[in-house]
């Protein structure tokens, strides 16, 4: 009897670690990659990227102007995500939580930023698919500097 269910509690981990290999991402994070040479991805992010993102990051990924001076209020304005930006300055895991979380909620204290964690209205794939779009438009030199970051950062 406990080699029947150690042999089927095995087979379930087995099963989910193919799950988790094949979508590509873990639920908090993982060392994989952004989808950013997976087309249908990169489309599903650039959409998804629209819908969320746009408003405050710019159709085109140029941020809010000024972006690097607090307001009145001492918030900073939308960094742009192209290559102009310092979103390729960070790991894919801090990226996704980041948007999963919001910058508030990673960086603590006193920080203030509008930027809201998206958990309630995303999904971790949906999140690494538009993470995926903004590193597909970055020119491919900054491409390997953010996979040497990634790649830096696994244990």
């Amino acid at each position: 009897m406990r080699k029947t269910i150690a042999i089927s509690m095995l087979a379930s981990f087995a099963l989910g670690a193919v799950f988790v290999v094949a979508s590509g991402w873990t639920a908090h994070g993982s060392n994989a990659t952004l989808p950013y040479t997976d087309s249908d991805r990169i489309a599903e992010g650039a959409a998804l990227y629209q819908s969320y993102c746009a408003s405050c990051h710019g159709e085109n990924l140029e941020g809010q102007p000024d972006w690097k001076l607090r307001d009145a209020d001492g918030f900073l304005p939308a960094p742009p995500h192209d290559a102009s930006g310092h979103t390729w300055h960070h790991d894919d895991a801090l990226l996704m939580r980041i948007v999963r979380d919001g910058t508030e909620a990673i960086v603590g204290g006193s920080y203030k930023s509008n930027m809201q964690g998206y958990a309630d209205l995303l999904s971790d794939a949906e999140i690494a698919s538009i993470l995926g779009y903004i590193k597909s438009t970055w020119p491919a030199e900054i491409q390997q500097i953010h996979n040497d970051i990634n790649a830096r950062k696994q244990p």
